[in-house]
């Protein structure tokens, strides 16, 4: 038996099989062995190994074979044309039983019927091996084929060169599914979209952002939407101011188009122009915007001593009650007593007039006033002393209601 071709691995430590008969001898790779070839049978054993040696030594005495001498070979074996025993090679001849599935793997005298790889022998029968129920091969999956397996890897990876290694795909710089933005995790991926867009229903593709409709006080008037930004507009007569906020311009200081004798005031959201002497007969202007009725004139008598010409611009709709507007006296006339009313442009009850003290009294705006509209109040002071001497002057208030609450 040559143990050396049948049994795996028969030397270890890097150690070379050599046959012989009974057994075999595990040599180092490096020994000579020389063999004697008038021991045929040790000859034929001996011959292709490394480093053998054949040796006929000088027999002068021995005869030459007879050719017409026939040998009988055991089983296995037939008679060659030099007159020796050579192995049958059932498996070249066709000669083996083994079944289809089977490997024959030919042996000294014999044979043997194998399985092939990725089959185990049970009994007779080659039964296929699952190499998936075996310690993983698979980093991921493992799929059983007949004789042989091959392995899987989850979505978002890939099979490393070894076809046994999942590693992750970058899908980012792959094929970058991401209509904007995009960030490889292990195993899959992230999109994300720039300001002033949002990720569609796909999680892929991004979508305008209308942030108009998200919010009805992202601008102060008017929002106006763009492809991923907003701005925000103003009406005429403001401008904005910090991309929201709308604040008012003053004409005045801009494009001031009154005339010299007239002034000019700013309201919210726009302006008027009023002449620089608003006074009427018989009053006359005695500085800006104070007309005296002289006590010369007799028509005066029967009139307020003196009118005075203000301005104001409150924003639309106002919160109310709320104080806009405070009348005082410029002279403070001893053992007088002073009284307060609106003579004048309060038809509606819009205002009221709260005295604050002895020579003083607070406009009150009780009504919100939605713009833009102009109101002209006239708050009249009475003045009376211990003779009984009555005068009164008048504050002519100008109310401009801008058109917005801004």
């Amino acid at each position: 038996i040559d143990e050396c071709e049948i049994v795996p691995d028969a030397c270890k430590g890097g150690m070379k099989c050599v046959n012989h008969y009974g057994g075999y001898l595990c040599l180092p790779r490096t020994a000579q062995i020389i063999v004697n070839e008038r021991e045929e049978a040790a000859a034929e054993s001996a011959s292709g190994r490394n480093n053998v040696i054949r040796r006929t030594p000088a027999d002068p005495h021995r005869a030459p074979p007879n050719p017409t001498h026939q040998i009988q070979c055991a089983a296995g074996y037939e008679q060659s044309d030099h007159n020796v025993c050579q192995d049958v090679d059932e498996c070249a001849t066709g000669t083996h039983n083994c079944r289809a599935d089977q490997v024959c793997v030919n042996l000294r005298g014999s044979f043997s019927c194998q399985c092939p790889p990725g089959y185990q022998k049970r009994g007779d029968q080659c039964i296929d091996i699952d190499e998936c129920t075996l310690p993983p091969y698979c980093h991921h999956r493992c799929v059983n084929t007949p004789g042989s397996y091959y392995c899987q890897c989850n979505a978002g990876f890939q099979l490393a060169s070894n076809n046994h290694t999942c590693v992750d795909i970058n899908e980012c710089d792959a094929n970058n599914p991401c209509a904007q933005q995009c960030y490889n995790i292990l195993g899959s991926f992230i999109c994300q979209c720039n300001p002033g867009f949002e990720l569609s229903s796909d999680r892929i593709n991004c979508e305008d952002t209308d942030e108009c409709r998200t919010s009805s006080y992202i601008c102060q008037y008017q929002c106006v939407n763009e492809p991923g930004k907003f701005s925000c507009i103003c009406p005429e007569g403001y401008q904005v101011v910090g991309g929201r906020t709308c604040h008012d311009i003053n004409e005045c200081e801009t494009t001031n188009e009154c005339r010299e004798d007239e002034i000019c005031w700013n309201y919210h959201g726009g302006f008027r122009c009023y002449p620089r002497n608003p006074c009427q007969e018989p009053y006359v202007l005695t500085s800006e915007n104070r007309c005296v009725c002289p006590v010369s004139n007799a028509i005066c008598r029967e009139l307020p001593y003196s009118v005075v010409y203000k301005y104001m611009s409150i924003r639309s709709d106002r919160t109310v009650p709320s104080d806009i507007f405070q009348i005082q006296a410029t002279t403070i006339y001893p053992n007088t007593i002073n009284t307060f009313r609106i003579k004048s442009g309060n038809e509606n009850g819009e205002f009221y007039l709260r005295q604050t003290s002895a020579v003083s009294a607070m406009l009150v705006l009780v009504k919100s006033l939605s713009g833009p509209r102009e109101h002209i109040v006239d708050l009249e002071m009475l003045t009376v002393n211990s003779l009984n001497y009555r005068t009164s002057s008048v504050l002519r208030l100008t109310i401009i209601v801008g058109p917005y609450a801004f």
